[in-house]
C-alpha cells in the first residue's frame, strides 16, 4: 500500500500522521516550511482533544510543559466579577484542561512523529501546488518554497490536505469560493512573562468588543525560577478596517492600548501587562462559510483546511485534533478507504460547521455580551440582579454541546492509559 500523502505538518497534519501510525496506515508528511520550528503564543487544549491526544501518548508529555487551566473567569470592563465556573479536571472531566505555547505542542507533536514514524517520512521545504488522483491514487505536486523549482511529483494512496487557512488543496477543490468573512473584530496577541494571575491557572475573559475585551491565560510555569509564567494575552476590538489573515503580522502597541489604559484592577494591571510583551501579532477574526463538501474520491480536507474559525472557544485546534483521530480510526474501520473519507466528512463536516456558526453566534464569551447589554456598559452593583447563575451556566454549557466537549458527549470513562504505538 502506498503511503498516505499528508500535505501540511502543523498540528492537524502531526496528528493525523501518528494517529494514522498506530492504527499501522503507512503515511508521510510533507510541510511548506524549510524548518518547523515552536511558533506562536498560546492555545488551549479542552478536554475532547486531550482525550485524543492521550490515546496516543502525549498526555504526560504535554501536561509536563503546560499549566492546567482549573478555572474560567469573567469579569466586566470595570473589573468586576460575573462568574467563575471550573474547567478540566477540576470540573470533573477524566482529562485536563491545558493552557500551553502553541509551539510547545508543535514540537511534542513534531518529535513523536520522528521518532515513531521516522525523520525520513517528515518533509520540510515542500510546497504543495496542486493534487491529480485516479483510480490507484493520488500524484501530489510541489516545489521548492524557495527557488520555487520543481520537486519530484509524489505518490500516495490518498491526499489529505492539512495545509491550514491559505490551502492550496481546498482552493484547487472550491476554485470559486467567496473571500473570508471578517467578522469585525480585530485581534492583537502576545506574551508577557509576570506574576501568576488569580490562582495562576485560571482563564480570564473581560470587558466587550464595542470597547476592547480581554483574553488571559498562563501557559508557563515558573519560567525565571522565581514563580512568574508566561502569560499569554489577547485584545480584541471592534474594528471596521482589517488586514490580510497573516498568524505572524507584526502589531503596533499604539492600536490597542488606549482602548484599555484604565484597566488597573486588584487582579491585575493591564496596562502593564500589555506593554510587557517583546513581540505583539496582529490578526483580523476571520472565517470561512462551511463547505458542503470537503472529499473528492481520494482527496479531502482536514483541520483550518477544511473549517477555518474565528478564534474563540479555544476550538481550532482542538477540531483539528478530532478530525484527525477520526479519520484515522475509519481508515481502520473500512475496507475502502474512499468510503472512509466520506465517512469522515458526514461526521466531521456537520459538527464542526455547527461549531464554526456558534464561534460566530455565541461562543462562551457570550456571557460578557449579555452583562454588556444589559448593563448598558455601567458598573452593576449586583451581579445576580443582572443575570441569574442559571442562564451564565446554560450559556457556557450550550456551547460544550455545540463544541463536543460536555461531560455527557465524553462519557465518564477514566483515562484509559496508552503503551507503546501498535507498529
Amino acid at each position: 500500500m502506498e503511503p498516505i500523502v499528508i500535505v501540511g505538518g502543523g498540528i492537524g497534519g502531526l496528528t493525523l500522521a501518528l494517529s494514522l501510525h498506530r492504527a499501522g496506515v503507512p503515511c508521510r508528511v510533507y510541510e511548506v516550511t524549510p524548518e518547523i520550528k515552536g511558533i506562536g503564543v498560546g492555545i488551549n487544549l479542552l478536554p475532547h482533544a486531550m482525550r485524543a491526544l492521550d490515546g496516543l501518548g502525549l498526555l504526560d508529555s504535554l501536561a509536563a510543559i503546560a499549566v492546567e487551566t482549573r478555572e474560567a473567569a469573567f469579569f466586566n470592563r470595570f473589573g468586576q466579577h460575573i462568574y467563575t465556573e471550573p474547567l478540566g479536571r477540576a470540573a470533573g472531566y477524566a482529562w485536563p484542561q491545558l493552557s500551553i505555547h502553541r509551539g510547545d505542542l508543535h514540537l511534542v507533536l513534531l518529535r513523536a512523529v520522528c521518532a515513531r514514524l521516522g525523520e525520513a517520512n517528515v518533509l520540510t521545504g515542500w510546497q504543495c501546488t496542486g493534487v491529480e488522483q485516479d483510480d490507484r491514487g493520488v500524484r501530489v505536486r510541489f516545489v521548492d518554497p524557495v527557488s520555487q523549482t520543481e520537486r519530484p511529483a509524489q505518490r500516495g494512496s490518498l491526499a489529505i490536505a492539512c495545509d491550514g487557512i491559505h490551502s492550496v488543496i481546498r482552493k484547487q477543490l472550491h476554485p470559486d469560493e467567496g473571500a473570508p468573512r471578517y467578522s469585525g473584530v480585530n485581534m492583537w496577541r502576545g506574551v508577557t512573562v509576570g506574576a501568576p494571575i488569580l490562582s495562576g491557572a485560571t482563564f480570564v475573559r473581560a470587558g466587550w468588543l464595542a470597547h476592547g475585551k480581554l483574553v488571559l491565560y498562563p501557559i508557563r510555569d515558573d519560567v525565571d525560577g522565581h514563580g512568574r509564567q508566561l502569560l499569554n494575552w489577547v485584545v480584541e476590538i471592534e474594528t471596521p478596517h482589517h488586514t490580510v489573515r497573516d498568524w505572524s503580522r507584526r502589531g503596533s502597541l499604539d492600536d490597542f492600548l488606549p482602548a484599555l489604559a484604565d484597566w488597573r484592577f486588584e487582579w491585575c494591571d493591564v496596562p502593564a501587562l500589555l506593554r510587557g510583551a517583546e513581540t505583539i501579532l496582529e490578526y483580523p477574526m476571520v472565517d470561512q462559510d462551511p463547505l458542503p463538501w470537503w472529499t473528492q474520491g481520494r482527496i479531502t480536507l482536514l483541520g483550518d483546511a477544511a473549517h477555518p474559525m474565528v478564534p474563540r472557544g479555544s476550538n481550532g485546534a482542538g477540531q483539528a485534533i478530532l478530525d484527525a483521530v477520526a479519520l484515522s480510526d475509519l481508515l481502520v474501520s473500512h475496507a475502502d478507504p474512499l468510503a472512509a473519507l466520506r465517512e469522515y466528512e458526514t461526521q466531521r463536516l456537520p459538527a464542526t460547521a455547527n461549531v464554526v456558526l456558534a464561534n460566530r453566534r455565541n461562543p462562551p464569551d457570550g456571557i460578557l455580551r449579555e452583562v454588556y447589554e444589559r448593563t448598558g456598559d455601567r458598573p452593576f452593583a449586583r451581579i445576580d440582579d443582572v443575570v441569574s447563575q442559571a442562564e451564565l451556566v446554560a450559556l457556557t454549557d450550550a456551547y460544550k454541546r455545540v463544541a463536543g466537549y460536555d461531560k455527557e458527549t465524553l462519557g465518564d470513562n477514566e483515562r484509559n492509559s496508552v503503551q507503546e504505538p501498535r507498529r
